[in-house]
């Protein structure tokens, strides 16, 4: 480990914390990129609110990013956001390089953004089981953050309007 920031924490809890932390970081770093591709590609009848949507809840996933990565370098680790450690610790599936119509990238960025919150609330739970509530606040924040863009992304799917 490297300088630390958390002398209140145990080595075990900062140890913890790091490594849940890097597979986060790993993960929300696919999801940018599977938004950057959506954003791309998107067609259909709802195209410039959804791709003009998707750079607004990139940025606002490219803040979540930032703050898991700085965590890292605060409980004295590194934050490992090579596309060697995206691919190694990252969680989500490979994003379909040909999908075209909204309501694919619809489901897909949804049900990813969902696996991310999944993560998030793993998170949560083994940071405050190892007293590191700081940890577990960031998850509950990036948690109640990417549920609302899974909710404003997911409500662009055409069959939502039955």
């Amino acid at each position: 480990m490297t300088e630390k920031f958390t002398d209140y924490l145990s080595d075990n809890a900062r140890e913890a914390s790091i490594s849940h932390l890097n597979t986060s970081l790993a993960t929300g770093i696919q999801l940018q990129l599977a938004l950057k591709q959506a954003h791309w590609n998107i067609k259909g009848p709802s195209f410039i609110g959804i791709h003009e949507l998707l750079d607004e809840v990139r940025a606002r996933m490219d803040g979540h990013v930032d703050t898991i990565a700085e965590r890292i370098v605060i409980l004295g680790g590194t934050a490992d956001g090579t596309v060697e450690g995206v691919k190694k610790n990252g969680k989500l599936e490979a994003y379909p390089a040909d999908a075209v119509h909204q309501d694919t990238h619809v489901d897909e960025l949804k049900k990813r953004m969902v696996e991310f919150v999944s993560l998030a609330h793993e998170g949560i739970k083994e940071a405050g089981d190892a007293g590191d509530e700081e940890t577990a606040d960031l998850y509950t924040a990036v948690s109640r953050g990417v549920s609302k863009d899974a909710w404003f992304i997911g409500a662009h799917h055409t069959s939502a309007k039955k």
